[in-house]
């Protein structure tokens, strides 16, 4: 790397943003627009992700009364299925701020254009719609998380923001 190199210039040979010493300010970035707004719309759907859950954990008196009457194994008991619910909508919950933490995580790093962090969160993406479709704890709230998500993936993968996350080719022994 010389030292003239921009990021942008690296980013253009497939490579990483130059590792900055202590002290030095990063490089300002001007992501395209698309990537601009998939960078804000993950935050959105990260935050309404931990929304969703939350109002599903908080509600979980009226699923675990739903659940019961719903029973019929006699072998489960009522008190069984409120400690098992409430451990799993608390797992959701976290499952959830944990989600959201790497959508922030990794859209940051994509608006840099870092092209991993954008594979990154397509197989985030992929895991969010695969939990939607099976589980049962699923709400509109969460669905709307979900579709907003999609929204942003799709905007990283736009023609015209292609450029900005550049191909890295395989070096060749």
């Amino acid at each position: 790397m010389t030292a003239a190199e921009s990021d942008d210039e690296r980013r253009a040979k497939g490579l990483p943003p130059a590792p900055l010493l202590p002290g030095e300010e990063p490089e300002q970035v001007d992501p395209p627009g698309p990537v601009q707004v998939s960078f804000w719309l993950w935050i959105a759907s990260g935050i309404v992700f931990v929304v969703g859950y939350a109002i599903i954990f908080f509600a979980r008196d009226r699923i675990i009364d739903q659940l019961i009457q719903a029973n019929t194994n006699g072998a489960v008991k009522a008190d069984q299925i409120r400690s098992g619910t409430t451990v799993l909508l608390a797992v959701l919950l976290v499952g959830a701020v944990s989600f959201a933490a790497l959508y922030v995580l990794f859209a940051y790093k994509a608006r840099q254009g870092t092209r991993s962090a954008r594979t990154v969160l397509t197989v985030l993406m992929v895991i969010t719609l695969v939990f939607q479709l099976i589980l049962q704890f699923a709400s509109f709230v969460t669905l709307l998380a979900t579709l907003i998500g999609l929204v942003a993936l799709v905007l990283m993968y736009l023609p015209k923001v292609a450029p900005y996350f550049p191909k890295v080719g395989r070096r060749k022994s």
